[in-house]
């Protein structure tokens, strides 16, 4: 099934690497089997070399919540990427190269977790292995980083010999591979994000990186962590948008792609009871009038090891969780909801070879929450010589930065907090070498937003309640 196994730092560095089986004939080392595979990634142009004269370009973008805002001339912003021959987007996550091998890839945290194959076998399959190995990584691991692979490279071997045989999945399910495990993680601590600007009165976000089985420090001494091991279980609701939004500020498509994902270190692997809103409603031809209230979703996909017989009439879910981390039921809903933000762009020519350009962004979150890490990018023409930005905050807004990347035409302006209920404008002002054309006005745009909003979420899906079934010995729950 598979060849060989890698994962590759953000510099492409090789961090792990494991072979299989091998094609006689083809490639001296692995390591120059790495390095193409990372350079065609890195630079993508939309063809895969192992198909000559084919346009293998899929269109995939790099993911996250985003919002897009058309081109602000009133047009698609699809004509110039489709005539621009130098920018392609990111690699599809499967593509061939020339030695034949079909090379396939996930991205988590900046790494690279990748694999080759010289058989005819399904993408699928294998981006699901890759994604499962990834999480698997970092259950035992506690965080997934560079780092802690590096440290650990001696019990990630150990469970690669666990997970793989031969290059074909064995053992995938992270309390299964506990009996077969012997190496303890070295802890290392997590990277720093938003937790720090997060509600007081929730955990910590590093309370949440602890591995799945005892862990000992760098000098091999068992951590506290190990020695006052705690009956938690971790709950997160986690949405991404895609919101689209014409040049005057209407919505044109709006998606709400969420999930319901836990991490456990509760001893014994209790039964757990997890309701929803009793007002939750699954599917939109399911009988419902249009002024219901309650919260109506398109689809809903749960864990196997849900237990579903009190669904129905309680939107009660009863389980067992599986130890180390992972996604208890994941939903999808379209149609109309009220966005977090709201971009409203305007365009105007002062000379034939100059432009002014603001971007007025207004957030319609409630002023007790924000936007963390925010950053909007607003392309430019290929024409553009200079350009010059200029921001208006309003009181709140924390890390306000706006600077013109020439290398790549664009403008970037990022923001580290966006308070809710407030208005940001960026105004910038662009030289180009020639005189503005209806052809080079299409250039501009789309603007592409993207954003994390913590302690929200948008589709008003609620956890009212999660309960361990019955009264066990040993157990104190409480509420963070």
């Amino acid at each position: 099934m598979i060849t060989n196994f890698f994962v590759l730092s953000p510099r492409g560095d090789t961090v792990i690497a494991k072979s299989y089986r091998s094609k006689s004939g083809v490639g001296a080392h692995e390591r120059s089997h790495t390095e193409a595979f990372f350079r065609k990634v890195k630079f993508w142009d939309g063809v895969a070399p192992g198909t000559p004269g084919m346009d293998t370009t899929l269109g995939l973008g790099s993911g996250g919540n985003k919002l897009s805002a058309d081109s602000l001339s009133g047009g698609s912003g699809e004509g110039s990427e489709a005539k621009d021959s130098k920018k392609f987007g990111d690699a599809p996550p499967v593509f061939v190269m020339p030695d034949g091998y079909s090379y396939m890839h996930v991205k988590r945290n900046g790494l690279i977790f990748g694999c080759a194959t010289e058989k005819n076998i399904s993408p699928v399959v294998v981006i699901e292995l890759l994604s499962k190995i990834a999480k698997v990584f970092k259950d035992y691991c506690g965080t997934l980083s560079e780092e802690s692979i590096r440290k650990n490279f001696i019990l990630l071997y150990e469970l690669l010999d666990e997970l793989l045989d031969y290059g074909y999945p064995q053992v995938t399910q992270t309390e299964n591979l506990k009996a077969f495990v012997y190496n303890e993680p070295i802890v290392v601590s997590a990277v720093a994000d938003t937790g720090k600007m997060i509600n007081p009165k929730t955990a910590s976000a590093s309370a949440v990186h602890k591995p799945v089985i005892s862990s000992v420090n760098a000098d091999g001494k068992k951590t506290s962590l190990a020695a006052n091991q705690k009956n938690e279980i971790f709950v997160d609701i986690l949405e991404r948008l895609s919101v689209l939004f014409s040049s005057n500020g209407y919505v044109l498509n709006s998606t709400i792609d969420g999930c319901i994902q836990m991490k456990s270190y509760l001893a014994g692997n209790p039964q757990l009871r997890l309701a929803l809103n009793e007002d939750l409603i699954v599917g939109k031809n399911s009988g419902s009038t249009s002024y219901s209230s309650g919260v109506t979703v398109d689809d809903i996909n749960f864990n196997d090891c849900v237990n579903l017989s009190e669904w129905d009439h309680g939107r009660t879910l009863s389980f067992y969780p599986p130890d180390g981390e992972f996604i208890v039921l994941s939903y999808r809903m379209t149609g109309e909801f009220k966005t977090p933000f709201r971009i409203f762009p305007s365009i105007e020519e002062v000379e034939p070879n100059k432009l002014e350009i603001a971007v007025h962004i207004r957030a319609e979150i409630p002023d007790n929450h924000f936007g963390a890490n925010v950053s909007i990018e607003v392309p430019l023409p290929h024409s553009t010589t200079t350009a010059t930005c200029n921001v208006v905050s309003t009181p709140g807004a924390t890390g306000v930065n706006a600077e013109y990347v020439s290398q790549d035409k664009k403008l970037v302006w990022t923001l580290k907090k966006f308070p809710g209920c407030t208005e940001q404008t960026m105004r910038a002002k662009i030289t180009l070498s020639g005189p503005c054309t209806s052809q080079i006005r299409r250039e501009i745009g789309p603007i592409n937003m993207s954003y994390e909003i913590p302690m929200y979420n948008v589709s008003s899906l609620q956890v009212r309640y999660l309960r361990i079934a019955e009264n066990m010995p040993g157990y104190t729950p409480y509420r963070w």
